[in-house]
């Protein structure tokens, strides 16, 4: 199995997760919406797999770059 990570592409905050560990995905699918300079930026899911890790929680404040979610295809 392979895991793939997702890091944020923008540094602000996390405004809502929408899925938990264990749960099945899809491509396209909105993982969490990110909170910056008064936008939601949507996280999406770059392929189907099931969600490994959350590594952030809700009101976290991230950078650019930091490792958000894993999924394992």
């Amino acid at each position: 199995m392979t895991t793939i990570n997702i890091n944020a592409e923008i540094s602000g905050s996390i405004w809502k997760i929408l899925v938990k560990p264990g749960e099945r995905v899809q491509s396209g699918d909105t993982l969490i919406i990110i909170e910056s300079m008064k936008m939601e930026i949507p996280v999406e899911s770059p392929q189907d797999g099931t969600i490994e890790h959350i590594h952030v929680k809700e009101t976290d404040t991230i950078e650019e770059d930091q490792l958000l979610i894993s999924i394992q295809k």
